[in-house]
């Protein structure tokens, strides 16, 4: 990226990330290169990445082919499922088409089953994620760590060496840290952007393929806003949001975009994508690197965990240190874990004096004056 550019151009250029790495993709197919595709937080990249493929997320972001996959799936299933079925079905994700092997991971029930479906016409390797984050879930983790360390070696016929997992470690790490000191700037007041600018680049930044280039661009891009926003007029002031819950990229945005219209600006993102997914860093020195990995990932609070402690712990200092003035939590229909979880989000929001609204939705456009509306009167109450 050059640093000549305008602002406004690399906001746009990543937010169009997404878009302009379906040709990257098929490049990168051309030359023989192992792609991995994944759906979920949890997936260990760095065992994927040592062995020299490129991991990449899969579509799972509009409602676009959903009316395909409830031919086969329920109607009243999350509309994240259905969307990665109907995506996978239809080949109308190119990333879906191109990849070699697909991970997916004991997480939901609706995932799991979704899972088995699509193993009829694609290549599916499950990982069996525990629910809990104990010491015996954590030695399960760690075995099936190990597991699709083995799956890959024998199904591209190679070698993944310990010395190539722990580079392979140091650069995600080198990532997780970029990306971190960018999304920190939301700590000052006034933030130096508008939330949505801060998602693409954070949602983006998944579709960068080269992971050593990666910490330097987006290094870059953090100084030029810090340098104009210390230097030039600052933003006009706006009530500080945390959301949390479910991911919110593609269609979900709504939410963020309804928030940003009725005075709010979203200084920090809760959910997947945002803080969870580089708050926690892998331990490059650790005397066992397996182990050091499956800490990393299993330590993440998602819903699907219980008790879900570390997001709870992740949500209080979040709403600390990014001095939030209310939280919106965006659940999808039908996402039964983390809509039961409301509540307890719920809890210790109010318990921190601050206000809280639960926005439970889908894919659709059907609910965007009721949004509006809502979040409206949210925002008068701050």
């Amino acid at each position: 990226m050059e640093l000549v550019k305008e602002l406004p151009e690399i906001f746009e250029e990543f937010a169009e990330q997404r878009q302009k790495s379906f040709l990257v993709m098929k490049e990168i197919k051309d030359k023989g290169i192992p792609v991995i595709g994944a759906y979920c937080t949890y997936f260990p990249q760095e065992i994927a990445m040592a062995m020299g493929a490129v991991t990449v997320g899969l579509c799972s972001t509009s409602d676009e082919t959903i009316p395909v996959a409830e031919k086969d799936l329920p109607k009243n299933l999350c509309p994240m499922v259905k969307a990665s079925y109907g995506f996978a079905v239809t080949d109308k994700c190119p990333f879906f088409y191109f990849s070699d092997v697909v991970v997916g991971e004991t997480t939901c029930d609706g995932k799991k089953k979704m899972y088995e479906l699509m193993k009829e016409f694609k290549n599916v390797y499950i990982m069996e994620l525990p629910n809990t984050q104990n010491e015996s879930a954590l030695e399960l983790w760690k075995k099936e760590i190990i597991r699709f360390k083995e799956y890959l070696e024998e199904t591209f016929n190679t070698t993944i060496t310990e010395e190539q997992v722990r580079h392979a470690v140091h650069v995600a790490n080198q990532g997780r840290l970029a990306l971190r000191r960018f999304y920190e700037t939301m700590k000052n007041d006034p933030a130096p952007m508008e939330g949505s600018k801060l998602f693409n680049v954070l949602y983006g930044s998944q579709f960068k393929f080269d992971k050593e280039a990666m910490p330097a661009e987006i290094d870059a891009l953090t100084d030029k806003i810090m340098k104009e926003y210390e230097e030039g007029e600052k933003p006009e002031r706006r009530k500080r949001i945390l959301l949390a819950g479910c991911p919110s990229s593609g269609a979900p945005m709504k939410v963020v975009k309804a928030i940003e219209e009725n005075g709010g600006n979203v200084v920090v993102y809760e959910n997947c994508g945002g803080a969870k997914s580089v708050d926690r860093l892998i331990d490059e020195d650790a005397e066992d690197i397996y182990q050091a990995i499956a800490e990393r990932y299993l330590a993440i609070g998602c819903s699907v965990m219980t008790p879900d402690t570390n997001r709870y712990e992740l949500l209080e200092r979040l709403l600390d240190e990014y001095q939030v003035e209310g939280v919106v939590e965006m659940t999808l229909q039908a996402c039964h874990t983390y809509n039961v979880e409301a509540k307890s989000i719920e809890k210790r929001v109010k318990e921190k004096g601050l206000p809280y609204i639960h926005i439970e939705t889908d894919y659709s456009q059907a609910d965007v004056g009721q949004l509006d509306t809502r979040i409206a009167a949210f925002l008068e109450m701050i």
